[in-house]
């Protein structure tokens, strides 16, 4: 039987019982006297206990160990978590266009991990008082062996670049491959391998969890359909392990707990506070199919929203493979100034806007209303093209994270990892004035 199976759906009530122990979840009740098998009852709370049902995330594991049975926290800043930072004040404010090359995979003969390979590129707020995002890369080149980790700070969207996923949760496993996404929410156990070389980003969010945009009157259905979202079945493990490692990152540093077991041992589990994945090629697109280019919110994925309505800490959108037919239209993205951070990356292909410079792994930064838009070759290109329906961004993969929050590039993003490209502003300098007085 394979281990990687999946349930369907997107905020949904789940159950799911490992089949090799079959009715392991308590019938009518969460916390019998004597739970099935001799297996422990713990809640995963996602939200305040008080919080109004439609928004209420819990769910109930049933394991074989307690997650309390390990020895204290130590930190583990000197193993991993070197270049993970949440010090937004130790660069000086930097409201430039900002292009990086593609990240560097671990040098020949370097062996690190998930956790050690984390890199914060930049972000804003603050994990203690539950109000901000961060954005990391990854790179790593070897798998998690008898460790896990967990984010006490906020949910984790993970964006693989380049290698497949191999992650071990609480809930029971999945593979994340390139143009696919998973979701661990907060306080989730998971452990990445890998097969070589990955390289990825993640959109880290302080405030709130993920939620599908809603669809005004585009009516019921498209962009990202609940169906496509998957979350795997349980699967569990009773393994005796010395010095299993559990680490968590804890108000932006991490810290490590050494047990005797590995913690994913999760017979069953019923609820709705769960970690998932979703496949980018299943995005339903919808477009203009008349004139001007619609702006880039109709390519939402998931959105963390703030206390502002309509206005979120974070937007992940992409910018698919797509039919572009507007008549008597600029097609390419406008020239734009935001009252938005936007912070974007490229998985596959080239992007429309930008063919030179932007590449698979490297990313851009377009703060707080700093000016951006397409390059001088593209339009000239789209300004004299013929207008005839074409498909866009074949074999292409763009993504944005979008913030309300001003976000602070930190020290490694800007100086460490010596990526950031200086020659960025040149795209913009060959756009001539076409202006003619008629």
């Amino acid at each position: 039987m394979s281990e990687y199976k999946y349930m369907c759906g997107f905020g949904s009530h789940f159950s799911s019982e490992d089949p090799r122990c079959p009715n392991a979840l308590p019938e009518g009740q969460n916390t019998p006297q004597k739970c099935p098998y001799g297996l422990y009852a713990e809640q995963l709370s996602g939200t305040a206990f008080t919080a109004p049902r439609k928004e209420n995330a819990r769910t109930w594991l049933y394991r074989i160990n307690p997650s309390a049975k390990h020895l204290p926290f130590q930190s583990y800043e000197k193993e991993g978590g070197k270049y993970l930072s949440h010090n937004w004040d130790e660069q000086k404010p930097n409201p430039n266009q900002m292009r990086w090359k593609p990240f560097d995979m671990p040098a020949a003969g370097e062996k690190v991990n998930f956790v050690q390979g984390l890199h914060t590129v930049c972000g804003a707020g603050d994990a203690r008082s539950r109000h901000g995002l961060a954005v990391h890369v990854y790179m790593c080149n070897v798998s998690m062996e008898n460790m896990a980790f967990y984010n006490s700070d906020g949910d984790f969207l993970i964006v693989p670049q380049e290698g497949v996923l191999d992650i071990t949760t609480e809930f029971g496993k999945m593979k994340v491959a390139p143009n696919e996404i998973c979701v661990i929410p907060q306080g989730i156990r998971f452990a990445v391998n890998v097969a070589g070389p990955t390289r990825g980003y993640i959109l880290e969010v302080y405030d709130n969890h993920f939620h599908l945009p809603d669809l005004g009157p585009i009516g019921a259905n498209g962009l990202a359909n609940p169906r496509d979202f998957q979350t795997p079945v349980a699967w569990f493990e009773d393994r005796q392990v010395k010095d299993f490692s559990v680490v968590s990152k804890f108000q932006g540093h991490l810290f490590v707990a050494k047990q005797n077991h590995s913690c994913f041992d999760v017979v069953a589990w019923h609820g709705n506070y769960v970690p998932y994945k979703y496949d980018l090629s299943k995005f339903n697109v919808i477009n203009s199919v008349s004139f001007d280019h619609c702006d880039p919110s109709i390519f939402t994925v998931l959105t963390c929203p703030s206390s502002r309505y309509g206005t979120a800490i974070a937007d992940f959108v992409i910018f698919p493979p797509r039919w572009s037919v507007q008549e008597h239209t600029f097609r390419p993205p406008y020239y734009h100034r935001n009252c938005m951070s936007e912070f974007m990356g490229l998985i596959l292909g080239r992007y429309e806007a930008k063919e030179e410079g932007f590449m698979p792994g490297g990313a851009t930064l377009h703060s707080m209303m700093t000016p951006h838009g397409p390059d001088a070759k593209c339009f000239e290109g789209a300004s004299n093209a013929k207008l005839a329906p074409e498909r866009v961004a074949e074999g292409t993969q763009a993504f944005m994270f979008e913030s309300s929050l001003s976000m602070a590039v930190t020290k490694w993003g800007e100086e460490t990892c010596q990526k950031l490209d200086a020659k960025y502003y040149e795209c913009w300098q060959a756009l001539k004035n076409n202006f003619k007085l008629e």
